[in-house]
Formats: structure tokens, sequence, C-alpha cells
């Protein structure tokens, strides 16, 4: 399993069809009944783009699961990630899931050391073992980069689509939708893959709220929507206790350039010149600032160039504002 895994990796596919072609593997393995598996902001780590097979589950019971995941903590993906593991089984827990037909679940997590980038849940009606663990354990490098890969090749150049007004949604505690503003129906149409049914609200968006209603994680993430679009949702309280305001707008040049670094496995040093390279810096200002030499800046600059695959400083700067 672990080389086909680490082929499709490898290669070039988008998150999407990464994930379908890696669960047919690994379910030769390790059998499950149904599972869940969202990418995340990596920075956050709040939930951006689902991609799950729940026999039964129907969209309106969505925000209901989705607030209880986050609500969680025995096995939430944060949990498992901040103690330093990938794989943690339910039975190990003192937890109960939200479907009581389920024996047991295993959560994966996406991690490396430029964020968190997916968390996975194997749902089953029987326990795991330890050997699958095991196995479970061994595909989380190979997938966590070629997730991360993935990540990296949504940014295009000439691909900015502003939003024409805001777009707003208010959920209640449940996470149910109240209302919402009238630009939010087009955004809402962008949010979702294009492929999908066009649901009336898009699991990201009952993501951040959950994570607002959990005070686990900050209450926003960016998301992708296809080509080299970026969004950036936010989630805040209208009231102690009461609705939620969801928000939805294009993300920031900084924001892009924030989860285009990560992807792209930027160094520390790397970041912070192609952060002043973004404000339109020269080899001569980057010297200055950093208290380097110009040969020095260049050497790090061909190498932001070569990670990112990028020909010039110009195709690099449009890729992360998505214009050109």
């Amino acid at each position: 399993m672990l080389e086909r895994v680490e082929r499709l990796c490898a290669g070039t596919l988008d998150a999407k069809s990464l994930r379908e072609r890696v669960l047919a593997e690994v379910r030769r393995a390790v059998p499950f009944d149904a599972q869940v598996w969202v990418l995340t902001d990596p920075v956050t780590r709040v939930g951006t783009s689902p991609l799950a097979d729940v026999p039964g589950l129907s969209w309106p019971d969505l925000p209901d699961l989705i607030r209880w995941r986050y609500l969680a903590e025995s096995t939430r993906w944060t949990t498992v990630m901040d103690a330093g593991a990938s794989v943690r089984f339910l039975h190990e827990t003192d937890g109960t899931w939200h479907d009581p037909a389920i024996v047991d679940v295993a959560t994966v997590v996406f991690h490396d050391r430029f964020g968190c980038w997916a968390w996975l849940d194997l749902w089953r009606t029987t326990p795991f073992a330890s050997a699958e663990r095991a196995l479970l354990d061994s595909f989380v490098r190979p997938v966590t980069e070629g997730l991360r890969r993935a990540q990296a090749r949504t940014f295009l150049p000439g691909s900015m689509t502003p939003h024409d007004g805001p777009s707003v949604l208010v959920l209640g505690p449940d996470l149910h939708v109240r209302q919402q503003t009238s630009a939010a129906v087009e955004t809402l149409h962008r949010l979702n893959p294009p492929d999908d049914p066009i649901p009336a609200i898009p699991a990201a968006a009952y993501n951040v709220a959950a994570a607002l209603v959990s005070a686990s994680m900050p209450a926003w993430s960016r998301v992708h929507l296809g080509g080299g679009r970026w969004a950036t949702l936010r989630a805040s309280r209208l009231s102690e206790g009461g609705d939620l305001a969801v928000s939805i707008e294009t993300c920031t040049p900084a924001e892009r350039l924030e989860v285009f670094a990560l992807a792209h496995g930027l160094s520390g040093r790397e970041r912070e010149v192609l952060a002043e390279l973004c404000t339109g810096a020269d080899t001569r200002q980057l010297a200055r600032t950093f208290v380097l030499s110009e040969h020095t800046v260049n050497d790090h600059v061909k190498a932001i160039l070569a990670k990112t695959g990028s020909a010039t400083r110009g195709v690099l700067l449009s890729r992360i504002a998505g214009t050109g």
C-alpha cells in the first residue's frame, strides 16, 4: 500500500483527487464503514474542504455533526496533533461518537513543520487493531507532503475574483441558518466545488462557526475556491451565547502570501525575504533590511524561485497576488 500511496502523492493530482485515490488504497489494508477527510487552514487548523462518505447522513444533519465534532475535545484532530501524534483511535479515549452504531474511529492528522493540512476520520462498527495503526501511521508523511504540494499548485496568476459586496450568513447557536445577505448567494456557489451538487451552505462556513462555538481554535480559515482563487471566512458572535455571523471575502494578498509560503515549504528566512519582495523591495533594499550581502540575498531569492517553480520574480509575485 505504502508504495502506491507514495507514487500518488508524488504526482500532480489536485487535493480532492488525491484524497479519493489514497482512500481507495487505504481501504484495501484498513477497512472502514464511513469516512470524513477535511482539508484545513494550515495555521488556524479549521476545516475548509471536506470529502465525506457517511451512509445515511442527510445534508440538514451536517451542521449538528460538524458542531459536535469541534466540541468533542478528546477526539478532536487538534488534540491529537498537540499531543505530538498523528493517529488516535476512539477506543483509546474516554469519548463517545455522534452515531452510537459506530464502535471505533481512527482519526489521522496530516501535519508537518509548515502547518496542519488535513484530518481524516475513518468510522467503523468494529474496533481498530494496533497493526492498523502502524499502517495508517506509515502513509501520514507522504500524504501530508502530497496534500501540501497540491495546495501549492492552486496559486495561479490572473485569477483574483473580487466579491461584489459583503457576504454574510447569520447562523443560530446550533449552526442552522437564520438569514443571509443578497451577495452571499453567489459567493456561496463559488465556495462549493463546481462538480458537486450545490447545497445551500458550504461546509466551510459551518466549520468556522463551529470553531467559534468550541473556542478551540481561531474562528477563521482560508478556502480554495478553484483555479487560483481563495476566500477568507470569519465567524463572530452577534451576542453572547446567541447568533453567529460568518463573513466571506476575497483573501488579502497577505493572507494568500502566508499559505503560499507554507505550502511551498519555504524556510523562515525565505518567508521573510518573500514578504519584503511583495512590498516591491529590490535586492539592494533587501540586503539593507536583513543586513546581508546582495549575493546572499540573491541566493535566497533563487531558492524561493526554485521551491515555488516560478521562472521570475514577476511570475512569483503574480501567483501570490492572483493577478497578472
